[in-house]
């Protein structure tokens, strides 16, 4: 079992918890070297990955962004595996 540190701030405490480092994200952001489509096309699937663990709505369109934070779909993510520090996704362009 591994412990992580985390050190409250308002009480300068230093506390070990046991568990997974997980972030909930609501917005899809990839980076082209992550699977970030040069095209999208209406129903394909498409795959992705990003790393450490990430906790993210499937089967709802949420809004996929490229590395400048600029949003041009809502896709629905139908697959999402965690696995050796990484999610691995399969994603369809979605059309309101």
């Amino acid at each position: 079992m591994s412990y992580e540190k985390l050190t409250l701030c308002s009480e300068n405490k230093e506390v070990k918890f046991m568990g997974m480092l997980c972030e909930v994200n609501s917005i899809l952001k990839l980076k082209p070297s992550q699977g970030y489509p040069e095209s999208l096309e209406l129903s394909k699937q498409y795959q992705g990955s990003k790393e450490d663990y990430r906790i993210i709505p499937v089967d709802v369109p949420i809004p996929l962004v490229n590395e400048h934070w600029v949003a041009y779909a809502d896709v629905i993510i139908e697959k999402l595996v965690w696995e050796k520090g990484e999610n691995r996704l399969s994603a369809t362009y979605h059309d309101h």
